[in-house]
């Protein structure tokens, strides 16, 4: 007999190892196949027929997370994020307060990582944050469709640990 209480686990991925998460509206995933050459591993990190990301890369930064890092919450108004993880296991959560949204209120929670390459795309107005999950750093590449102005930054920021978003980072 269980345990009083227990919880049942639901089911998060089909027998083909895909995904059952809904993403938000707007957000867009592709799985990137790793291609296995005779000294190593190459991964393509982007083609235009992906249909993921921007129509333009205007600008692209590498970021390093420390061990247990988190870097939370941010959005922008009309920046498109790309992220792709090149290293360590990322976990990325996604909120949706877009008022004209048939997602709104929702949240995704993505864990990226180097072993299964996946390109995420999010659009403008949706709230994101990234831990790292390793312990060592992990890092990751964002591309965006604008380049940052240093002037006048694309970048709307809540602490970590608000109560506006309903997620809380462990």
């Amino acid at each position: 007999m269980l345990i009083e209480d227990a919880i049942k686990d639901q089911q998060t991925v089909t027998s083909e190892g895909e995904s059952t998460n809904v993403l938000l509206t707007g957000v867009k995933k592709y799985e990137v196949p790793n291609i296995i050459t005779p000294n190593g591993i190459t991964t393509e990190l982007y083609r235009p027929e992906w249909d993921v990301g921007p129509d333009q890369i205007r600008h692209m930064i590498h970021a390093i997370l420390r061990t247990g890092a988190i870097s939370a919450w941010h959005a922008h108004e009309s920046q498109i994020d790309t992220i792709f993880v090149v290293n360590g296991t990322i976990k990325l959560v996604l909120y949706d307060d877009r008022a004209d949204s048939a997602t709104r209120g929702q949240i995704n929670v993505l864990h990226l990582s180097r072993m299964r390459p996946t390109l995420i795309t999010i659009p403008p107005g949706i709230w994101h944050g990234l831990q790292n999950l390793e312990n060592f750093e992990s890092s990751f590449i964002n591309y965006f469709n604008n380049p940052y102005l240093y002037s006048c930054p694309d970048e709307w920021r809540l602490p970590f640990d608000t109560d506006k978003i309903p997620y809380q980072f462990k």
